[in-house]
Parts: structure tokens; C-alpha cells; sequence
């Protein structure tokens, strides 16, 4: 299917997941991440902020159990830049004000822009991935190009409530591919020869 078959179709599970069990495969989800990633070695860590009407896996217990065992880890936040068309990642703490943007993405409101190469970890959002380590997202590109700029070791980390499609058809030489995908059955991750999801 393409991208675009594919995001109308996936917007769809995400908005009819009820509300318990949307919280109940987040904080799943949650748990596996800390336990593929490695934070006591981590500086920085880039994580998006779940969009609540289009049903995204719930990351605040991801930054509110990093700021509580692992302080010395800075989170950062995406802010889009309307004059660029990218991302600008900014810190992101509980005392941090947010304001939604004109998508009703909250953003953090102020704060030093940090460069795409200091992430050690970024985790993307996605409407649904592949076997090749690709994701569908919303179609404006903010995300791969902000991984386009990351360090080649920065682990690129999808979060999914649902299992990989086959293919994606329709991508481009700009979609960037992922290294690891975790949903609440199983952990995914990019074989380095293969480039193939197992």
C-alpha cells in the first residue's frame, strides 16, 4: 500500500484504540524502552510529544521516568520551525511551558535550540512501519530531515502499538529508515547486512 493509503487507514486504528487499553499499550511500550535503551551511558535523549487526537503511543511516562531515575540525561522536544520547515529540538522538563502549535502539537514555548548531532537517542513518531525499518508519518518530512542531520550511532527508535506491514510503497531517497521499532508484542530492530527488520 502507499504512504498515503497507508496513513488514512492507520489513523483510523489509532483513533478507535479505547482509552484504556491505549493507556495500557503505552505504558507496555514504555517499559520495553527502557529496557532496550541504554540510558546510563546517554547524554541526550530527542522525544517527541504525543499529538492526544491522533491516538500516538504516550511518551510522557517515557520523560517522566527518565527525569526521575536518570537526571543527568537531558530531554529534548521537537518545536517546528515555520520559517524553515524543520525541527528545532528544544530541552523539554516538567517545569517547561508548552503551547500547542496551530496542529495542536504541544511544544516546548522557549529555550536554546540544541543541534541535531548532540541526540544520542531520538525517538520518532509513526503511524505504522515496514520490514525495511521505514515509517509512515503525517507527510510534511519534519523528522527525516531532522535524522538526516543526526551522528550515524544516534539510535533512531520507533514507537508503534501495532506489528510491521510487509512494504511501503511510494518512499523516496529522503525517507530515512530506522534502527529499532518496539510495540507492545515484540522489540524490532534493523539488521546491519540485511537492512531488514527481525
Amino acid at each position: 500500500m502507499t504512504k498515503s493509503e497507508l496513513r488514512s487507514l492507520y489513523l483510523g486504528k489509532h483513533r478507535a484504540l479505547p482509552t484504556a487499553e491505549h493507556a495500557g499499550l503505552s505504558a507496555l511500550i514504555a517499559d520495553k524502552f527502557f529496557r532496550e535503551a541504554k540510558l546510563a551511558g546517554t547524554a541526550s535523549v530527542h522525544c517527541f510529544i504525543s499529538i492526544n487526537h491522533t491516538g500516538e503511543v504516550e511518551t510522557m511516562p517515557i520523560f517522566e521516568r527518565i527525569w526521575r531515575e536518570f537526571p543527568n540525561v537531558r530531554t529534548f522536544a521537537p518545536r517546528i520551525n515555520e520559517q524553515t520547515g524543520n525541527i528545532d529540538s528544544l530541552p523539554f522538563r516538567a517545569e517547561t511551558v508548552l503551547l500547542e502549535n496551530r496542529w495542536k502539537i504541544a511544544e516546548p514555548s522557549d529555550g536554546p535550540v540544541a543541534d541535531p548531532p548532540e541526540m544520542d537517542i531520538v525517538i520518532v513518531p509513526l503511524l505504522c512501519f515496514d520490514l525495511d525499518g521505514f515509517r509512515v508519518g503525517y507527510g510534511k518530512g519534519f523528522y527525516d530531515r531532522f535524522l538526516a542531520e543526526c551522528r550515524p550511532d544516534c539510535l533512531k527508535i520507533g514507537l508503534s502499538f501495532f506489528p510491521p506491514v510487509d512494504r511501503i510503497d511510494g518512499l523516496h531517497d529522503g525517507d530515512m529508515a530506522l534502527d529499532v521499532f518496539i510495540t507492545p508484542e515484540k522489540t524490532y530492530r534493523r539488521d546491519a547486512k540485511t537492512q531488514r527488520l527481525g
